[in-house]
């Protein structure tokens, strides 16, 4: 009887928790409600199997109870019985897959208007490219990949120099628009899934897969990655804007063709180098930093590296945390600098001798930090030395007072936490990984013995 009456909670708690759970599905906001009622269908037909198969269950245990006075009968066929489960099984089976059925066949079948735009995935960022005024996307292949070229685009393709290159994890799209969705990636198999459209697709390297949609809610929507794609999968996050057709155009506006990028204007080493007496205030002449005015090394800074933080701080993305005195100045100094000299400084930075910090930090288990750096090595390298790809900085050769003070700021909240901080979110979550003040040193230690 005891456990006639514990299934029987079974299915009271299972139906009370379904109907009353937080976890449902998010908002639609797309073209996609025939995928919900899929979903519903099949939450219907199975949730009706479940409780009709736990009520039998329950019946049995209770009427089949032990009896001393009752013999076993034994009845190895029951033709009219089997007949009826399997009538009934078919019907349920056909009831889930037939709709799915159906719904497949439109999400594979894309429309002829619909506006085509890439979205390329690699550990761990999401980036996207539309095609030019040609209305064509260019060829690409991982064979093409270069620092300078990211995304694997084919050079030698007409058809690609006009394509418009969206290096950020954030999207923008019209509303009600049909898209395809174009997906590759550069290294392992990931997942672009946005749960808000229901769609989902594998991006799978060596092949180029797709998925559609048409947005229908104005508004921010995350994109996510639903594949284990390695250590810092949970990190790969993106956002989708839909908005009117006039404010994707501004946005779009805003960035570069792939010809653009793969030019590099002259270098003006006399304006570089008169735009740098004004770093050199606190950077110091030879560019080695001072930890007084917390000017870090700049020798030992990557050039696209110091361009993306320039960028952040003029943009508001870096050094706008109230605590943040010292982002807060260089936010003023980013300023003074005009746009259209910034690479002459950078190029002239870039020309300063290496010139590699001094360990300052004391306490630091250089064999344990060795083991903490296990995670980090994944995008910074095994030596320290960067990723330009994965839009990891070099840390080797770096003032440790200077790391130390920026991954306590990823870990306070004072960094990091702007919507268009990609690398710096991922940052943020990764610090956690560090967890004490012991662990901090340790790491720092085993970064500084790396030349």
């Amino acid at each position: 009887m005891l456990i006639a009456w514990v299934l029987l909670a079974l299915i009271v708690a299972t139906v009370v928790l379904h109907f009353a759970s937080p976890w449902w599905l998010t908002p639609l906001a797309s073209n996609w409600g025939s995928i919900d009622s899929t979903i519903n269908l099949a939450f219907w037909v199975t949730g009706i199997v479940f409780v009709l198969v736990n009520l039998f269950l329950v019946w049995v245990v209770f009427y089949y109870r032990y009896d001393k006075n009752r013999r076993a009968t034994y009845d190895p066929e029951n033709k009219p019985l089997e007949s009826w489960l399997t009538i009934l099984t078919s019907i349920g089976v056909i009831a889930m897959l037939a709709p799915g059925l159906v719904v497949w066949a439109n999400f594979v079948n894309v429309p002829e208007e619909a506006n085509e735009v890439e979205a390329l995935g690699q550990q761990w960022q999401w980036t996207y490219r539309f095609p030019g005024e040609d209305g064509v996307l260019g060829q690409a292949n991982a064979r093409f990949v270069t620092p300078e070229n990211p995304f694997g685009i084919d050079p030698n393709d007409p058809a690609s120099q006009d394509d418009i290159i969206i290096n950020s994890h954030r999207l923008h799209l019209p509303i009600d628009e049909p898209i395809k969705l174009v997906l590759r990636s550069n290294d392992v198999l990931h997942n672009f899934a946005v749960p808000n459209f229901r769609v989902k697709m594998d991006t799978v390297p060596g092949i180029q897969s797709y998925q559609w949609f048409t947005p229908s809610l104005k508004g921010t929507f995350d994109i996510m990655c639903m594949e284990l794609c390695g250590l810092a999968h949970y990190t790969m996050r993106g956002q989708v804007i839909i908005e009117e057709r006039e404010d994707f155009e501004a946005w779009l506006a805003q960035f570069p063709t792939f010809a653009e990028t793969q030019s590099r204007p002259a270098y003006d080493h006399s304006a570089g180098e008169s735009l740098y007496m004004t770093c050199a205030g606190c950077h110091g002449m030879d560019g080695s930093g001072n930890a007084a005015l917390n000017a870090p090394n700049l020798t030992m800074l990557d050039n696209w590296y110091m361009e993306r933080q320039m960028r952040y701080y003029r943009e508001g993305i870096r050094g706008t945390h109230p605590e943040d005195s010292w982002g807060q100045q260089m936010v003023a100094i980013a300023s003074t600098v005009p746009e259209e000299t910034q690479a002459d400084l950078l190029r002239y930075i870039e020309q300063l001798p290496l010139v590699a910090s001094e360990p300052t930090l004391n306490g630091g288990d250089i064999e344990r930090g060795k083991r903490i750096y296990e995670s980090c090595a994944v995008c910074h390298g095994n030596q320290a030395e960067g990723r330009q790809l994965l839009g990891a900085p070099g840390l080797a050769g770096q003032a440790d007072w200077y790391l130390k003070r920026q991954l306590e700021h990823y870990s306070m909240g004072w960094r990091g936490r702007h919507e268009q901080d990609q690398f710096g979110t991922q940052m943020r979550l990764m610090t956690r990984t560090i967890q004490s003040p012991e662990r901090l040193n340790d790491l720092l230690a085993y970064i500084g013995s790396l030349q």
